[in-house]
């Protein structure tokens, strides 16, 4: 009889014990979820503002083109927006992303970097009126682009549960044939935008065109991060 009491004793701790793991990693998987939900609305507001900026950045640029600022006022104003960006791009390593969503703040970051190398060739390019500066932020840009989807990729695939938040993976460049393929594939669709839509001296002939040549870059990207394995 008192075999079977500690029996019982004995069944009713690990009965314990179990409920108290099943509790704990509920708790746990629930704080990473929490965390990962309020982490993905402070990355937000910071992509947020590099729109805003990036917005600004270019209607500055119609507004000199229409004859409403000096081009010493837009050259005043972006001095002041390389500044302001560089405090945006610095909020990136103020987060505390939970493990699965480094890789997206990585990404996302990379392409704000890249994004004002872009905007500081094009700010030469409009002070200087030099060919060469305007091709390297035309190919920043684009490489701005692919960072960006890819970083989205990778942070909404984590927000709406496709990655599991207890096996968090981490963004790794794939090298297999077929994603070689594919990049192959999307470097093409890109050289035949650039093709169609610039003249020969890798410019647009209007804005409608440029507008143009822009969708049909961002149709290439998507098809790219729709076929990558």
């Amino acid at each position: 009889m008192k075999k079977k009491k500690i029996q019982n004793i004995i069944i009713g701790v690990i009965a314990i014990s179990i409920v108290g793991s099943i509790a704990a990693y509920n708790y746990s998987f629930d704080q990473t979820k929490q965390k990962g939900l309020q982490f993905g609305s402070e990355l937000e507001q910071i992509q947020e503002e590099v729109k805003e900026l990036q917005t600004k950045f270019y209607s500055e640029k119609t507004r000199w083109e229409e004859g409403d600022i000096t081009k010493e006022e837009l050259s005043k104003f972006y001095e002041s927006h390389v500044e302001e960006f560089k405090k945006i791009i610095a909020k990136y390593d103020m987060l505390t992303p939970p493990e699965l969503f480094e890789s997206s703040v990585d990404l996302l970051k990379i392409s704000s970097e890249t994004q004002l190398e872009s905007d500081t060739e094009f700010i030469k390019w409009i002070k200087t009126g030099d060919e060469s500066a305007k091709i390297r932020s035309d190919t920043q840009f684009q490489e701005s682009l692919e960072y960006e989807m890819l970083g989205l990729v990778e942070f909404y695939s984590a927000k709406t549960g496709i990655k599991n938040y207890d096996e968090p993976e981490k963004f790794d460049a794939p090298q297999s044939g077929l994603t070689q393929r594919v990049i192959q594939i999307t470097e093409n669709m890109k050289d035949q935008c650039n093709s169609k839509f610039k003249n020969e001296l890798n410019e647009f002939d209007t804005d409608e065109i440029e507008i143009k040549w822009f969708n049909c870059i961002n149709d290439a990207q998507k098809w790219k991060i729709d076929h990558l394995p």
